[in-house]
């Protein structure tokens, strides 16, 4: 059952592609990302919960429904050519639901949906069209995490689409999770790579570095018009590498700690066409990323 349970959990812990590699039951969080030769910054505030639907006995077959709400504080100081007022907070609500289930003579594969319905959005009035996204992945995984091999690893693979403005085309999902030696293990795949090194035989504690990608998207209702060019949302995608902490309180309540330093920063404004219209900040920044989890 536990095994079953966290497949279903990697397949669809509800949020971007990385969550195809967790088993969070639960999450609050918090980001912070003070910029780099600048008096700007931003705070994320996350938190998301989950839940498998088991539909038959031997869990073959599962629901898996899944919350996520993300608030961004934007502290734009710097001069810029618009109002930062208009830009102050971008808010991401998700709800999705998945489906995953185990083929009859493939003990080893499990393959699953997920559909999700987001609100991506400054929300300075009520929800528009504008401020809706819409998703759909698949997932199928290989899994040998099992004790009965040596160097036990797992396979994802899948493929999703969002109406994110601007991006017509599915984005692909492949990662690799091996334990190479005793109490340590890697991670290969976007958005995060890592390596992990247990600091006792429990696992009660752990270091790893990694390098990760991190993002948000907001549309902006009150389009900002600059040199004669219409900005329609706020985005910022960063690619950024650094050290982690993780303390097991319980064997699945954990606390979790990051801190990165930013090797790509793209903060800007843009229009649907995905055309830079104004960037804010891109120089390299400190980022700090922490919160507590619950595990199955």
């Amino acid at each position: 059952m536990k095994n079953y349970l966290n497949i279903a959990l990697i397949l669809f812990a509800s949020s971007f592609i990385v969550n195809a590699q967790t088993t969070d039951l639960a999450r609050i969080e918090y980001m912070n990302i003070p910029f780099s030769k600048s008096d700007n910054s931003i705070q994320r505030y996350r938190a998301f919960i989950q839940a498998p639907i088991p539909l038959d006995k031997d869990l073959n077959k599962l629901i898996v429904v899944g919350l996520d709400y993300r608030y961004n504080d934007i502290n734009i100081k710097d001069a810029v050519p618009f109002n930062p007022d208009i830009v102050s907070s971008t808010q991401r609500m998700e709800v999705s639901l998945g489906y995953v289930w185990k083929p009859q003579n493939m003990e080893n594969w499990r393959f699953g949906v997920r559909g999700l319905a987001r609100v991506a959005s400054n929300l300075d009035s009520k929800i528009t069209s504008d401020d809706m996204i819409y998703g759909l992945a698949a997932y199928a995984i290989y899994d040998r995490t099992d004790e009965s091999v040596d160097k036990p690893y797992r396979w994802i693979f899948g493929t999703e689409y969002t109406t994110t403005p601007g991006r017509s085309f599915p984005l692909p999902i492949v990662n690799y999770y091996r334990e190479f030696a005793p109490n340590w293990t890697y991670t290969l795949g976007v958005p995060k790579t890592n390596v992990r090194r247990y600091l006792n035989d429990s696992h009660k504690d752990a270091v790893q570095g990694f390098v990760t990608l991190d993002n948000f998207f907001g549309n902006i209702q009150q389009n900002i018009n600059i040199d004669g060019q219409t900005a329609e949302n706020i985005s910022m995608t960063l690619i950024l590498g650094g050290l982690g902490y993780e303390h097991y309180f319980t064997d699945h309540l954990l606390f979790y700690g990051y801190g990165a330093y930013t090797i790509s920063n793209d903060f800007r404004l843009r229009d649907n066409d995905r055309n830079d219209i104004y960037t804010i900040n891109e120089d390299a920044s400190f980022y700090v990323r922490g919160g507590l989890k619950f595990k199955f």
